[in-house]
């Protein structure tokens, strides 16, 4: 267990500050920036290229919401899902912690928002609330799809990282204007501790809603597609 908590927190670091980190350091860098597209990517491969190093030990779910519709899906024990998402959101606070040190550095650098995710006044495209709601609930709900999908014992073998990358990558250019994307409390979380903007005040919906779209999930899959639960 103690190797899986590590992998958990290590793979959330990286998710945090590779994925976050494109979109504070290089988004809209002078001259030549990644924008909404690079970002979109950089979270892609943080998440394929850590299901390729630690899926093997705890399974890289790197999110609460994943873990929680895994866990509604059968596919993950319920004693160790508080661990994992314990370890998920002090992995993420990390990496936003690392970041913050980087961006930090810079003397001209404004933290602002500091890629956090929000509604309202804090959307990118000025999004309500509403929508916000309904593009985080249906996005997790998505991914929650892929993730089970492509890890199903029937699906092409080895091939579930680069779907679940591709998938999150697919979720960050639909999303990125309407909520900065999180369908990931833990991401959330870490990114609105060091914002300067009112980023905490609307936490909540970024806890709620992907849990809403994993547990979707968790029951569309296991009482239309799977054969049965793996795990109780």
């Amino acid at each position: 267990m103690y190797k899986k908590l590590v992998a958990e927190f290590i793979g959330t670091f990286w998710l945090v500050l590779g994925g976050c980190g494109s979109a504070v350091i290089a988004a809209a860098f002078p001259v030549v920036g990644i924008g909404f597209t690079g970002v979109a990517l950089a979270f892609g491969l943080t998440v394929l290229t850590m299901a390729y190093a630690i899926g093997h030990i705890s399974g890289c779910h790197l999110n609460p919401a994943v873990s929680i519709g895994l866990c509604v899906a059968g596919r993950f024990k319920k004693e160790e899902l508080v661990p994992y998402v314990i370890s998920q959101v002090l992995g993420g606070i990390a990496g936003a912690g690392i970041l913050y040190l980087i961006t930090t550095g810079r003397a001209d650098f404004v933290i602002g928002g500091f890629a956090s995710n929000g509604y309202g006044v804090l959307s990118p495209g000025g999004y309500s609330m509403i929508a916000a709601l309904i593009t985080e609930i249906v996005m997790t709900m998505m991914f929650l799809l892929i993730i089970i999908g492509s890890t199903d014992e029937k699906a092409p073998n080895g091939f579930a990282p680069i779907a679940i990358g591709l998938g999150l990558t697919l979720i960050h250019l639909i999303s990125i204007p309407v909520t900065n994307t999180s369908v990931n409390p833990a991401r959330s979380t870490a990114m609105a501790i060091f914002a300067e903007t009112p980023a905490l005040s609307q936490l909540w919906l970024f806890w709620v809603a992907p849990i809403i779209g994993a547990i979707f999930a968790g029951i569309i899959y296991n009482s239309i597609f799977a054969n049965k639960a793996i795990s109780k």
